[in-house]
């Protein structure tokens, strides 16, 4: 026999019933059967409670999604002072109103705040009906019970209701109409609910017969998607995301997206649109600094969605590094909480393996890290330098699903190998790697800048150039190398730029030279190839291997 169960709610699911002819039936318009007792089975009693001023809907006189949030946060607020336990015993059905019982002979409720209540009661007339209770946050919310309080019934709602549709669509409404006790072949279903929900369940209900809704506003999209939660309508929930995703967004609307899985029951239903507010933030964010203040002012959530981007328009991944620690430092007084976040959140988002040896020297002294934690990511940092290339795109291949702390980002300053020796002679050798769209982005006047490297004590750059020839007859790439300004410190440096090149796919020398360096100076070959631009470039040109320019400078101190 068919398990239905395991196929009723999944919108991707094509049913084999003989009228679904390869079509899903959660995808069936079924709108002209609404309230129309000629296509039901059940008549819904909908008993509209009064609300306070604080219990208008959440979308009531929000004209964004900020004052949505407000509006709610207010809310929740309101509802965690309210503790009050009241029994009411209406003519034809036993009412439970109020937070959880605390008498006696009466069995815990389990769960109450995670899935849409049932109270289930035997009522004492033939007619038993069942009465389901929807408070303002009910159940879906980790900081709430019901709200419901005594308030006078304003009016009643009746429709004419089809168990199978509803049933189809929500696994609520399925355990409803197929618990197996005689309650469930009553015909006739009361439901209880707050003034400021009346609005959103309705579409919710229309939903479940025509798979459209009527409201367009991101506001009331939000009390929807919260009503559909409540009711496990998990295809609603992606509906309603998918809509707001299509919307524009702002920096508090990404922020409350990404809030949404912490508030809701069915995440997964949400999830796209928790990933839509991610790579928003990581946009409008990619340059830090341009939005220092914003950015330092983010919650949690938000820094995470940023520093997780593989495109932060950064000089480094120190700046990462340096960033993360000011932010934290700033929201988290205490030591202790900062080692939480770095330890838990944080920490797994910054890439050390892309760090200079000079940071990660200071990470382990850094006493906002936890001493293990810190020499975990230091050794795998200085592990990953010491791969080989293969090795390190294979380690990037497999960390891409995860917290990709082995993936490159696109850093201003390129990050580069360096090799010291100490004797006979101080000397450094630098590698530095060029992909052929790094290059082929410098045309016609640009320059890419690689990471500071240091000999004797003193800071240097290698740069690379598209530049114009000596005589300005046509492009052509150039290679500098710079020394960092720092005071009037001067010495002379021996150094020599080189090549792989094809066939042979060794270093070949291109250029030698001396320099005495003074703070700020800089030195090299405007056309390091000798040959123009076009042909640099070229499909066949014989400096790029596999799509890579790979260079080398190697500089020795002269006494």
């Amino acid at each position: 026999m068919r398990d239905f169960n395991s196929d009723l709610f999944d919108p991707g699911t094509v049913m084999d019933s003989d009228y679904s002819r390869g079509a899903s039936s959660s995808d069936a318009d079924f709108g002209f059967a609404f309230n129309d007792s000629n296509f039901s089975d059940r008549i819904l009693r909908i008993e509209i409670m009064g609300d306070s001023v604080e219990a208008r809907p959440d979308s009531e006189g929000c004209t964004s999604i900020a004052d949505w949030a407000r509006h709610r946060k207010r809310r929740r607020e309101d509802i965690k002072k309210e503790n009050v336990l009241d029994l009411t015993v209406l003519p034809d059905e036993q009412i439970l109103n109020g937070n959880q019982p605390d008498m006696d002979d009466c069995a815990p409720c389990e769960n109450q705040d995670e899935e849409a209540v049932a109270m289930v009661e035997e009522a004492p007339s033939a007619s038993a009906v069942f009465l389901y209770l929807i408070g303002d946050e009910a159940a879906n919310s980790n900081d709430s019970g019901w709200s419901m309080d005594c308030s006078t019934v304003v009016r009643v709602k009746t429709l004419h209701i089809s168990s199978p549709i509803l049933a189809a669509k929500s696994p609520f409404f399925y355990k409803l109409f197929s618990n197996g006790m005689k309650e469930s072949e009553q015909r006739h279903v009361t439901l209880r609910i707050n003034a400021s929900e009346e609005a959103a369940l309705m579409e919710l209900l229309n939903f479940m017969y025509s798979n459209t809704l009527s409201t367009a506003t991101a506001p009331a999209l939000l009390d929807v998607l919260m009503a559909a939660d409540k009711f496990e309508v998990a295809s609603c929930m992606r509906y309603c995301s998918r809509l707001l995703r299509n919307m524009p967004m702002t920096p508090e609307s990404a922020l409350l997206y990404l809030d949404l899985p912490s508030s809701v029951l069915m995440a997964d239903a949400v999830q796209p649109l928790t990933d839509a507010a991610k790579q928003y933030l990581a946009t409008r964010y990619k340059d830090i600094n341009k939005f220092q203040e914003e950015v330092m002012a983010l919650p949690l959530a938000g820094v995470e969605a940023i520093v997780s981007s593989d495109d932060l328009q950064v000089a480094s991944e120190d700046a990462v590094y340096d960033f993360v620690l000011k932010w934290v430092r700033s929201q988290y007084p205490k030591q202790e909480d900062r080692r939480e976040v770095l330890g838990s959140r944080l920490g797994k988002l910054i890439r050390f393996p892309y760090m200079t040896c000079r940071k990660l020297k200071k990470v382990l002294t850094c006493s906002d890290f936890d001493a293990d934690a810190a020499s975990k990511y230091v050794l795998e940092a200085l592990f990953f330098k010491a791969e080989a290339p293969h090795r390190q795109r294979s380690l990037a291949a497999e960390d891409s699903a995860s917290y990709r702390r082995f993936v490159e980002r696109a850093y201003k300053y390129r990050p580069v190998k360096v090799v010291e020796f100490e004797l006979p002679r101080q000397q450094c050798v630098v590698y530095l790697d060029l992909k052929r769209e790094e290059c082929a982005n410098l045309y016609p006047s640009g320059r890419v800048y690689s990471q500071a490297f240091h000999l004797g004590g003193q800071g240097f750059f290698l740069s690379a150039h598209c530049n114009m020839d000596q005589q300005s007859s046509f492009h052509c790439f150039g290679l500098f190398l710079g020394m960092q300004e720092k005071g009037s410190v001067s010495f002379t440096v021996d150094y020599e730029f080189a090549a792989r090149s094809r066939p042979t796919e060794e270093f070949v020398s291109k250029y030698k030279g001396n320099y005495t360096f003074t703070g700020g100076k800089a030195v090299g070959y405007r056309n390091l190839f000798a040959i123009p631009w076009t042909s640099f470039m070229a499909e066949d040109s014989l400096y790029f291997i596999n799509g890579v320019l790979h260079l080398r400078a190697e500089l020795t101190i002269r006494h």
